[in-house]
């Protein structure tokens, strides 16, 4: 489970296994060998944190679950309130996240840590509620990201019910991305050249289906399949919103700025409870609880506007990372070369213009 906090990067979350006890935990399954090991893999979608809440998920953390066979040639990392600023304005905070994670990947840059290109995009946060003035924010983190940013993420996610809200990884009041001081500072971002990654619960799509109509010429990344939720007052009800979830994914995908990631599935709040199981789940498992999401969103995207994610480590909470990917190749094994191509790189290194494999 991802950890949650407020605006200002202080986290009040828990997760459900410590570093210790989630790598006792995936160790009683043998790791499984990489199905088709040679097809060209970008991970659009991870973090880097140390916090006391959370563990440590740093480059060798990355490298050691990356190194399981899969390709993955390059990353994206994606905003997770790590090391914002202790100094300074409060709005300028999160540059420092910028600038630590442009540290990683200079590292990997120099190619001492392996061929993958780790952290070649980096996805920020800026504090959109500021309204026009979110501007300076913005080009402060594209000068600290050394070229190597493209955006960033403001998550909206939000419910009414307290065992939902502690999923959320910020606190936030409903309905945020239809706020005008919101949407001020949202405007900036096309601007700039910069797109917005949208993560929000599923109840909130109709919002983000308004948003990407409204700001047709920014390019907005759906992360995580829209997020399903399935605990609290959602548990057992996988089936009745399965339809709305659909009715409203099909909406979005007629707005040709959205592209939809395929993965976070494997979050907690999915309400699989992958996770209280004695064995963590082979890849078949992992297959047959997420192609009832991931499917819908290639038959309503199509493939050259949805990528797979990793979002690790938060997904690490439901199996490794190579088991992971496993469950993807699984669930797409009936399509051609070139649609993999799309769905596993293609798409990526278009919208976040990346150099393709």
């Amino acid at each position: 489970m991802a950890d949650i906090g407020d605006s200002k990067g202080e986290f009040r979350g828990i997760i459900y296994r410590n570093d210790a006890d989630l790598k006792a935990w995936l160790a009683k399954r043998p790791p499984e060998a990489a199905l088709e090991p040679a097809l060209p893999i970008i991970d659009p979608h991870h973090h880097f944190w140390d916090t006391p809440h959370r563990g440590s998920y740093f480059l060798p953390d990355l490298l050691a679950d990356i190194g399981g066979g899969h390709n993955i040639v390059s990353t994206v990392f994606m905003e997770c309130q790590a090391m914002y600023r202790k100094d300074g304005p409060a709005a300028m905070a999160p540059v420092g996240e910028v600038e630590f994670v442009n540290g990683i990947a200079a590292m990997s840059a120099s190619g001492n840590y392996g061929p993958c290109r780790v952290a070649e995009v980096i996805i920020g946060h800026a504090d959109l509620t500021l309204g026009a003035g979110v501007r300076d924010v913005l080009e402060a983190e594209i000068t600290a990201g050394g070229g190597r940013f493209r955006g960033i993420r403001y998550g909206v996610a939000w419910d009414g019910h307290p065992s939902v809200g502690k999923f959320a990884s910020r606190i936030v009041p409903p309905h945020l991305a239809k706020d005008p001081t919101f949407r001020e500072g949202f405007a900036q971002l096309a601007k700039l050249g910069l797109t917005f990654e949208s993560w929000q619960y599923h109840p909130q799509l109709p919002d983000a289906i308004d948003l990407a109509r409204a700001f047709p010429d920014t390019t907005i990344i759906l992360d995580h399949v829209g997020g399903v939720l399935g605990v609290g007052p959602y548990a057992g009800r996988r089936k009745e919103i399965l339809g709305t979830w659909q009715k409203d994914i099909a909406e979005l995908a007629k707005c040709p700025n959205v592209n939809v990631k395929l993965g976070g599935i494997g979050m907690t709040s999915f309400g699989f409870e992958y996770h209280e199981r004695d064995v963590p789940p082979s890849s078949e498992d992992l297959a047959n609880g997420w192609r009832q999401y991931i499917e819908p969103c290639i038959e309503a995207f199509g493939v050259n506007r949805c990528m797979f994610e990793s979002n690790f480590a938060p997904d690490k909470q439901s199996g490794g990372y190579t088991e992971l990917w496993n469950a993807f190749k699984r669930i797409t094994s009936g399509a051609s070369a070139d649609e993999k191509t799309a769905l596993y790189s293609g798409t990526a290194a278009r919208v976040y213009n990346m150099i393709k494999p």
